[in-house]
C-alpha cells in the first residue's frame, strides 16, 4: 500500500521535552566506544569555551528517534515498518548539545515521493532549547520498500 501523501506538509509540534544529562551523554559515548573528554570532563569541556560536557553529534537520535516513531506508526500514514529501511540522516547545528539543555522537538513531514516501486519519506526535525532558540536541525529520509522489492 502506497503512503499516503496527503501528509506531506504536517507538522508535529513537541509532545515532551528531553533534559541531557552528563551520564547520558557518557552512556551515549560509551555505547560509541569514543573517549573524548569534551564528552565526560567538564574542565575540559569549560577549558574549550563549553559551559559543560558536550553530546556527540549523533546524540540527537534518541529523542529523533522517538519522534520518527510516532509518525511512522500512524495507521493512516499507510507505512508497514517491517518493509522500511533507513535511507539517510543528517545532522545540522547551530551549537553543540550540552549537559543541561531542556531540548523539545518539532517534525515536518517535507515530502513523500514513490520511485521504481518504493515510498519515500522525508523528515526534517528542529531542536531547540529551553529558550526557544534552535540547537539542530535533523533531516532523516526513511524507504519503504514495495510489494515486489
Amino acid at each position: 500500500m502506497a503512503l499516503d501523501q496527503s501528509f506531506t506538509g504536517r507538522v508535529y509540534p513537541p509532545t515532551s521535552t528531553y533534559e541531557v544529562s552528563r551520564e547520558k551523554i557518557r552512556e551515549f559515548a560509551d555505547a560509541l566506544g569514543d573517549a573524548n573528554p569534551l564528552y565526560r570532563d567538564p574542565e575540559a569541556a569549560n577549558a574549550a569555551g563549553y559551559p559543560d560536557v558536550i553530546a556527540p553529534p549523533t546524540f540527537l537520535t534518541i529523542i529523533n528517534l522517538a519522534s520518527i516513531n510516532a509518525i511512522v506508526s500512524d495507521p493512516e500514514l499507510g507505512l508497514d515498518y517491517s518493509r522500511m529501511v533507513h535511507g539517510d540522516q543528517r545532522f545540522t547545528y547551530t551549537r553543540p548539545v550540552h549537559a543541561g539543555d531542556v531540548l523539545s522537538l518539532t517534525t515536518h513531514i517535507d515530502n513523500i515521493m514513490a520511485r521504481a516501486g518504493n515510498d519515500f519519506i522525508n523528515l526534517r526535525a528542529e531542536i531547540s532549547g529551553a529558550d526557544g532558540g534552535l540547537i539542530a536541525t535533523t533531516n532523516a529520509q526513511l524507504v519503504v520498500r514495495g510489494e515486489d522489492a
